[in-house]
């Protein structure tokens, strides 16, 4: 095994006039040494996980090692292979690399100016894509609003930081085949991709990917190391490995965006017209599938909530910030939460209660499925039910009533509302992000099962629901089952992990593998039985007569006698007792309506969220006291699962809207390079999480299932948010910009005051 290092550009912009290797390779236990230019000779361009051109957008090509030009700190200019990773690491130093110095761009509204820098030489503006999303005429329905509200909410640079860092390992065999592992989400597209860049057959390509110490969307491929650790190995002849730190992890960030809207809403609370021009700051354009969440940020409007006419647009703009990859959430965070500061700003211009309004609004259960302005088929909800579940959970009104006896004490505590809506599992036309998925369920003579899925897990424990699943259709105890993923030359062609979609496609085409291999030992067991294969029922590990259980024999028996006696049994089954199914949900269409819209998510989770902050407006410190929610997400096949994907979730929202922050300075130099300066919340900053469990089953998926791996994000971040423009209320504070950070509510604080708010 050798090792690999990276050596990243100092700039945030800059062209490459000329690097030297050559002391570089003359350190100590240097095997190989590569440039961006020798590179490009080895490597084409890596292929986009989501190309913008495919929907009119602008495009770029993407290297492993950056060639002429440098468009963002941390990009990677040169590479080197070493006998140990301090080795390769300290002959990095020893690499002379001449840059002329360029002025960066990093501001999005800026970017968008005539005489910005252009981040791309060969663009004409640094705009990616404008996507709109119109529905009515909103400019009427402002005017004849009773009210209307005009502002802005911003939403800061982001980034995801799972436990385990990236990591990639490339071994070339004898036989010029290549055995790619990596800490990643999607094997089969990587192959794929892999074969594309490198200019090898697909199957040439073995993709495995381990046990993977979390994802969160990070993991999705397009990084530059995936190509560059297989360009290395085969340049250094040797098995390589490349595994970043921590600093590296947070070069890579997110969902940094700006909302001016127009809300427009009558007296009774009902909202009649949302206007929304949205600007989203990707920063370097990579091949990884970040950039679309602009797309879903503006796609996901107006979330539940019934308003006639919208005008949405989403403009994506590169600059010399560091380059996106998929957020959990991906990009609906961007949706919830200025959505929810919409609402709840309506309702104190009103006077109205906060729950009230929504009540006013959200769809209504008799009106699923529901279909969206931008096209989105919600297939079925309570919304109203799970409203008033959460008012019972927290005890709103006597929450309602604390609040003002404590703020008679000079105490600011602040009761937050939010509803979310979560689109999970997609199919994007056009692209590697599949909604559909495979499964192979196989049982052998002892009456052991091997499950073998196109669906990986990042630990969230799909696994197991898996395994839950099959056990369930065969009858057999889950212990006899084992289950493999994350390897292309074992597991039938999948798409990995992203978008909630490991029980949805996963799940269910589990159940159509399980049930094909059920039905032929259903049949070997109704001849030994002598009776009807539609009375055979499989439980417990044994096929029984119904209302006969004493008419039994094991499972593992008939799958012995299928493989062992089928030449001596007339009309046994024939073997192997094997089979492979595709699951492809309802509810996905490609084929544009007459408005130009499509329909890309089957399955739509939801949740109402109450969380309990008091702030300190001395030092602007938020202490979260309690978190409330009603959650559905359809049919549950494990529940603990459920709870500990919402919980993570969460309080990953919150720490998204509470502490973290990717800041750079004024060179576009990152100043957030590791958990010092990137401060996620610990277990001790947040309290027990009050979950209450409501399921509306989808009527477009085989058992009922929604996504639940997304969910739980936008709705923490909303929640606090507006938990703390509630405490901070009597200030004259609106909250319009996060993260809610002490600094940044003391800045708030005094806004208000110098602008004549409360004392």
């Amino acid at each position: 095994m050798a090792y690999a290092a990276v050596l990243r550009s100092p700039h945030a912009h800059a062209r490459i006039k000329w690097i030297d290797t050559e002391n570089a390779a003359k350190a100590p236990g240097v095997i190989a040494t590569l440039t961006g230019e020798e590179a490009r000779e080895l490597a084409g361009p890596i292929p986009f996980f989501i190309d913008p051109a495919v929907f009119g957008g602008k495009t770029t090509e993407v290297r492993c090692l950056a060639v002429d030009k440098v468009v963002m700190a941390g990009q990677p200019v040169a590479a080197v292979v070493a006998e140990s990773v301090n080795d390769a690491e300290a002959a990095l130093a020893a690499i002379t690399v001449d840059y002329e110095v360029l002025s960066p761009v990093l501001d999005a509204d800026q970017a968008m100016s005539e005489d910005a820098p252009r981040v791309y030489d060969d663009w004409d503006d640094n705009v990616v894509i404008t996507i709109p999303f119109v529905e009515g005429d909103v400019e009427a329905a402002l005017d004849a609003a009773d009210h209307v509200i005009e502002d802005e909410v911003s939403i800061h640079r982001l980034s995801t930081q799972p436990i385990e860092p990236r990591g990639n390992m490339a071994v070339w065999e004898q036989d010029g085949s290549l055995t790619f592992y990596g800490s990643i989400q999607n094997p089969h597209p990587l192959r794929l991709h892999l074969s594309q860049s490198l200019g090898i057959p697909e199957r040439s390509i073995r993709v495995i990917a381990p046990n993977v110490g979390g994802g969160l969307g990070l993991k999705m491929h397009g990084h530059p190391e995936e190509t560059l650790v297989c360009v290395l190995a085969k340049l250094a002849g040797r098995p390589v490995k490349w595994h970043e730190d921590r600093r590296e992890t947070l070069l890579i960030g997110g969902i940094e965006q700006r909302h001016r809207f127009k809300i427009g809403f009558m007296n009774d609370g009902t909202i009649v017209a949302l206007q929304n021009r949205i600007i989203t700051n990707i920063g370097m354009l990579g091949a990884s599938p970040g950039w679309g969440m602009s797309f879903l940020s503006a796609l996901s409007f107006p979330l539940g909530y019934k308003i006639a006419a919208t005008d949405v647009q989403v403009q994506a703009v590169t600059t010399n910030k560091g380059i996106w990859n998929a957020t959990r959430g991906y990009g609906k965070q961007g949706t919830n939460v200025p959505m929810e500061r919409m609402v709840d700003m309506a309702a104190r211009h009103l006077g109205m209660d906060r729950i009230e309004i929504r009540r006013q609004n959200l769809i209504e259960a008799h009106e699923f499925p529901f279909t969206t302005n931008s096209g989105l088929h919600i297939d079925s909800g309570d919304y109203h039910g799970a409203l008033d579940k959460l008012v019972e959970l927290i005890d709103y009104e006597e929450l309602k009533a604390e609040q003002e006896r404590l703020r008679q004490e000079g105490r600011y505590l602040g009761i937050g509302i939010a509803y979310e809506l979560t689109p999970e599992a997609a199919d994007i036309p056009g692209t590697i992000v599949g909604g559909f998925d495979s499964c192979q369920v196989k049982m052998g003579p002892s009456g052991n099962v091997t499950v073998l899925t196109g669906v990986t897990s990042p630990g969230s424990g799909n696994d197991t629901g898996i395994v839950q699943i099959v056990a369930d259709e065969l009858g057999v105890p889950i212990d006899s089952i084992g289950i493999v993923q994350g390897d292309t030359e074992a597991c039938p062609y999948g798409f990995g992990n992203y978008s909630g979609r490991s029980i949805v496609s996963g799940g269910n085409s589990a159940v159509l593998a399980a049930r094909d291999v059920a039905d032929k030992v259903q049949a070997g067991a109704a001849l030994l039985l002598e009776a009807a294969q539609d009375d055979i029922e499989l439980a417990n590990g044994l096929a029984s007569v119904k209302g006969a259980p004493e008419q039994a024999i094991p499972i593992a028996k008939v799958a012995e006698t299928i493989y062992t006696l089928n030449f001596a049994i007339p009309g046994i089954p024939e073997p192997p007792l094997e089979s492979t199914r595709v699951y492809k949900p309802d509810n996905i269409r490609h084929t544009p309506d007459e408005k130009g819209r499509i329909q890309p998510y089957p399955t739509y989770s939801f949740a109402v969220h109450g969380a309990v902050v008091e702030v300190d407006v001395e030092t602007g410190r938020i202490e979260i006291t309690r978190i409330g929610i009603v959650h559905d997400c359809g049919t549950m096949i494990n529940p603990a699962f459920i709870e500990g994907q919402m919980a993570g979730a969460v309080v990953m929202g919150m720490g998204n809207a509470w502490t973290e922050e990717l800041k750079y300075d004024e060179d576009g130099i990152p100043l957030s390079t590791r958990f010092k300066t990137y401060l996620m919340p610990r277990a001790g900053d947040v309290p027990e999480i009050e979950l209450v469990h409501q399921v509306t089953p989808s009527p477009f998926t085989l058992l009922g299932t929604k996504g639940a791996g997304e969910a739980g994000v936008g709705g923490g971040m909303s929640v606090l948010t507006n938990a703390v423009d509630d405490a901070l209320a009597p200030l004259g504070v609106t909250v319009t910009e996060l993260p809610v950070s002490p600094p940044n509510v003391l800045a708030a604080i005094n806004r208000a005051r110098a602008n004549g708010g409360a004392a």
